[in-house]
């Protein structure tokens, strides 16, 4: 079991259909009235208990009132997101972290990315954040509708990608064609570095593309989920505008 906070999660997760054993609830908040009201005509058992116990619950983070208590992640495949895109009839559209660390960093990249509609998002099983709480929170309740994949080996993922189709490009500061100046078409995935690192060697060597964001400025690096989020916005603008 895990826990879900705050209203914009809590309140996703019920309307998406998420499987919710049972919701705590601060007594006499105004402010969760709705979200209550929803629970209770989907008959989801609300325990009431006070701000202090609720914040107790995720070690002292602000709750806002109300916590889910849901089943774990439901983890996504590889082949999940790729019928997804075909029975929308899309293009795939494929998010590959390579190694993003940051809870904050992969809730923001997963919110942007829900809203942008990408279809699903790969991760590693090791050396990079999960779905949490946190994450959960971040991500404003996108983790309740995107789909997200959860691999051992991003390289081994990456060549099973190409094998439905699609084109693999890395964001990387040295790259030589800039994203703005290169056709995004068709079926793609984006790798997004390590915010330390950026992308990993043997994952840079298998892209097809090194992409950079230019920059102007005095600083020459763009945090991570700000990365994502241009990248996605640039694909599916050129995408409107085919």
């Amino acid at each position: 079991m895990s826990l879900i906070y705050g209203k914009n999660p809590v309140y996703e997760a019920i309307v998406s259909g998420n499987t919710i054993n049972k919701i705590y609830a601060q007594t006499n908040n105004k402010e969760i009235d709705s979200i209550i009201k929803e629970a209770l005509k989907r008959k989801i058992v609300v325990v009431n208990t006070n701000k202090q116990k609720l914040d107790d619950m995720i070690d002292g983070k602000n709750s806002q009132g109300i916590i889910a208590s849901v089943t774990n992640f439901n983890y996504s495949s590889i082949e999940d997101i790729i019928m997804y895109a075909k029975q929308k009839n899309e293009n795939p559209i494929i998010l590959i972290l390579d190694k993003i660390e940051d809870p904050h960093n992969l809730g923001a990249i997963i919110r942007s990315a829900e809203c942008m509609g990408v279809h699903g998002i790969i991760i590693q099983k090791r050396n990079a954040c999960q779905i949490t709480d946190t994450v959960e929170k971040v991500s404003a309740g996108a983790c309740s509708y995107i789909k997200v994949a959860r691999v051992t080996n991003i390289t081994e993922s990456i060549k099973k990608l190409k094998e439905y189709g699609l084109w693999i490009y890395g964001l990387d500061m040295a790259g030589k064609n800039n994203i703005y100046e290169t056709k995004l078409e068709g079926p793609i995935g984006m790798v997004i570095g390590n915010e330390g690192a950026g992308i990993s060697r043997l994952v840079k060597e298998n892209c097809d593309m090194l992409l950079k964001i230019p920059m102007s400025g005095k600083i020459n690096s763009l945090n991570a989920s700000v990365s994502a989020a241009i990248s996605i916005y640039e694909i599916i603008r050129q995408k409107n505008n085919s």
